[in-house]
């Protein structure tokens, strides 16, 4: 008896398991290079506004174009790389399959509705509800596209034929800067949703 107690606890504490190591990792990495790019990325666009405002200094990483563009291509190498791991590993393992789809219109709508309503359970962090698979799919539809246009602006010649993919050097900006202010709304919500279930943030760290 006593072993298989002790075989029913191992498979409990394995199933309590969220979110394993390389998740955890690839998070925390992501989560420092997209606010160093966020930060660059603003001082950068102040340079060149694209519309009538610009970003405040004191939210600015780089100080000036020079600096803010050292910042935003050494957190692009670190972004591109710890992408690409997390993507790999999320499509061989099978985490993405399982954690991402189905996408039910139906199930978004219901839970949308839910979420409104403050009825929307989190009691099940193991188990993404159809809003979070929708978020995180669409997230990192959105990363590939600030990678790829981002690529087209740095190097737009050597790259044509991906700049003329966005409609230009022009327009690839303008395509940049809706990328970004995604993600920005994608982080708010992040963010909050981790301080209403502070239980979620704890399994990012801890994995359970």
């Amino acid at each position: 008896m006593s072993a298989d107690v002790a075989i029913g606890t191992k498979r409990e504490a394995a199933a309590t398991v969220i979110h394993p190591a390389w998740v955890r990792i690839c998070h925390w990495i992501n989560a420092v290079a997209i606010l160093v790019m966020i930060g660059s990325g603003w001082q950068i666009y102040d340079a060149s506004p694209l519309f009538d405002f610009t970003f405040p200094r004191q939210i600015a990483l780089g100080n000036w174009l020079a600096g803010a563009l050292l910042w935003h291509f050494a957190a692009m190498w670190v972004l591109v790389i710890n992408g690409i791991v997390y993507v790999t590993l999320g499509i061989v393992t099978g985490r993405f399959r399982r954690k991402l789809l189905p996408i039910s219109p139906r199930e978004i709508f219901a839970d949308a509705k839910a979420a409104l309503t403050f009825r929307l359970s989190h009691d099940d962090l193991s188990h993404y509800n159809a809003i979070q698979r929708v978020l995180y799919a669409g997230i990192i539809l959105t990363g590939v596209v600030i990678v790829l246009s981002g690529l087209s602006i740095w190097k737009p010649v050597q790259f044509q034929e991906l700049t003329a993919f966005f409609g230009g050097y022009d327009t690839a900006r303008y395509v940049h800067f809706f990328a970004m202010a995604t993600i920005v709304g994608f982080l708010i919500v992040h963010i909050t949703l981790a301080l209403i279930v502070p239980k979620s943030l704890r399994a990012m760290v801890a994995g359970r």
